[in-house]
């Protein structure tokens, strides 16, 4: 082959590695909307029982 000849295919060739490279990153990215899952149900952590004793504690710290 001419060095002509060469310098075409050395292009397409890393253009397609880019493309490939550029689909294995976008992949997950894409694909995130598709599988969407259940919308209604949250995992949340108990709630902490109030005890009330932070008004005492604010009100004892105060400076007269």
């Amino acid at each position: 082959m001419s060095r002509l000849a060469t310098k075409p295919l050395k292009i397409v060739s890393l253009l397609l590695r880019a493309a490939l490279f550029s689909a294995v990153l976008a992949a997950p990215v894409l694909a995130v909307p598709v599988v969407g899952g259940d919308r209604g149900m949250e995992i949340d952590a108990p709630s902490m029982k109030k005890k009330g004793a932070g008004l005492v504690i604010l009100v004892s710290l105060q400076r007269r």
